[in-house]
């Protein structure tokens, strides 16, 4: 069976979407694969912004016994406005739908930057603490919006969106309306600054980091007081750019955090990730940054939110990830505590579409692990 799915969810900000008619009747499109035999389990693969109606572990899963529901959030492909508990809402939707149709047992698969959400998730639906996004204003989340899940896979999953841009912000740029102006001494890019890297200069590098993200937040924070004291609040917002924001020496010099990995990014060589049109965190919203990508106002940091559920949880490591890494493991592994099953997938990159054999064992032991948890 393979059922396309369409899902009503509650309306979100104004103009949250250009159709009008997804404004009047806002829905989610999920996809339900299942084998014909029928299922008790069914693995929920969702993201932020992706479409994950082709995953790769749909077919393995299937041809294993299991159902897979693919969840698309209403943000699919267009993270602009984006807000992490909004998103948390349509999976909710879908998991509600899922249990309406008599699924005994939901396993969130939390695949890359699924694995903050899912976690996100579950926090709230084991315990529902928010009633308003990061910039203050209400939303309208309830008990029932959130049904809680049975367990929690997790597999290549970094912490969240606003720690992958701490880490990747090029903290070179100098002038946020010019991304040609840039400290040479702190742009890895230069071949003055080859790898290996110094520890001083990984201290040096973090820190202005760090420093870049703040100066972004403190405007951001500064230009919602300005446009909230002029307009009425539901347009009281714009957009703007982040540039060069694929800049983590991880990626250059391999004996940080080290695994596996060959030199570059998923995106293939680091500096055009870099430099793209597009990339990481590349267009938002004032409102949508806090929810998103600043570390200090996201709740959807992922193993914070983890170590406050109670499922079981399975965490896979990709040991030749080049974009999630030993310390992101390490902390899932701390926040699943004695709830976690450890498994190192050796030799995996980050996507295993092209890696059949990896694919085979992963869906093996998600299967195995699924009927014991």
């Amino acid at each position: 069976m393979d059922t396309f799915i369409e899902i009503p969810v509650k309306p979100g900000g104004f103009m949250e979407s250009q159709s009008g008619i997804q404004r009047r009747n806002p829905k989610i499109f999920c996809r339900l694969v299942a084998p014909d035999a029928g299922a008790d389990t069914v693995f929920v693969l969702v993201h932020p912004t992706s479409n994950f109606h082709s995953h790769y572990l749909t077919r393995p899963l299937v041809e294993r016994g299991a159902a897979v529901f693919l969840v698309n959030t209403r943000y699919v492909a267009n993270d602009t406005m984006l807000l992490m508990e909004r998103a948390i809402q349509d999976l909710g939707a879908g998991i509600r739908w899922l249990r309406g149709r008599g699924y005994r047992r939901i396993v969130l698969i939390g695949n890359s930057g699924g694995g903050s959400l899912a976690s996100f998730y579950q926090q709230q639906a084991e315990r529902l603490t928010i009633s308003d996004t990061p910039d203050g204003l209400p939303i309208d989340l309830q008990a029932d919006d959130l049904p809680p899940a049975d367990a929690i896979a997790l597999t290549c999953a970094h912490p969240g969106r606003a720690e992958q841009l701490l880490t990747k912000i090029d903290p070179s740029l100098l002038d946020e309306r010019n991304a040609d102006l840039r400290d040479p001494t702190l742009d890895m890019y230069e071949a003055s600054n080859p790898p290996p890297y110094s520890p001083d200069w990984v201290a040096r590098y973090r820190d202005a980091q760090h420093a870049r993200l703040a100066r972004i937040t403190a405007w951001v924070l500064a230009r919602l007081r300005q446009l909230e004291a002029g307009l009425p609040i539901e347009v009281a917002d714009e957009p703007f750019l982040i540039h060069r924001t694929q800049a983590d020496p991880r990626l250059l010099d391999l004996a940080l955090d080290a695994n596996d990995r060959k030199q570059g990014s998923i995106q293939g060589q680091a500096s055009h990730a870099n430099a793209a049109a597009n990339g990481l965190a590349r267009l938002c919203t004032l409102r949508s940054f806090l929810s998103q990508w600043s570390p200090a106002h996201t709740r959807a940091n992922g193993p914070a939110c983890l170590a406050q559920t109670s499922v079981p949880v399975l965490v896979v490591n990709h040991t030749a990830d080049q974009t999630t890494f030993p310390s992101h493991h390490a902390q899932w592994a701390a926040a699943a505590g004695s709830r976690g099953t450890l498994h190192d997938l050796r030799g995996a990159p980050h996507y295993l579409d092209d890696k059949p054999e990896l694919l085979g064992t992963l869906s093996d032991l998600l299967i195995d692990w699924g009927k014991r948890h």
